[in-house]
């Protein structure tokens, strides 16, 4: 089981993979500074905010909803 924070973290590997960019290049494709998605990725951050999370979706070039439609983020793998 996961926390909604390690999920997110865990989500923007994946695509950072599938999508073959840095962390650098989804920074500034979401308009967040390249520290606060450091924070992000080392945990750093307790309580990521919703704006944020649809920030980083949209520099992947995707909905939020879509960015959510994984399995890291159904109930069942989450520790709430």
């Amino acid at each position: 089981m996961n926390n909604v924070n390690h999920a997110l973290v865990l989500r923007i590997g994946e695509l950072l993979e599938l999508k073959k960019i840095t962390r650098y290049k989804l920074a500034m494709n979401s308009g967040i500074s390249h520290s606060t998605l450091k924070n992000i990725m080392h945990e750093t951050v307790k309580d990521n905010l919703l704006s944020t999370t649809i920030l980083i979706a949209n520099g992947f070039g995707m909905s939020v909803s879509e960015f959510l439609d994984s399995p890291l983020f159904d109930e069942e793998n989450l520790n709430i």
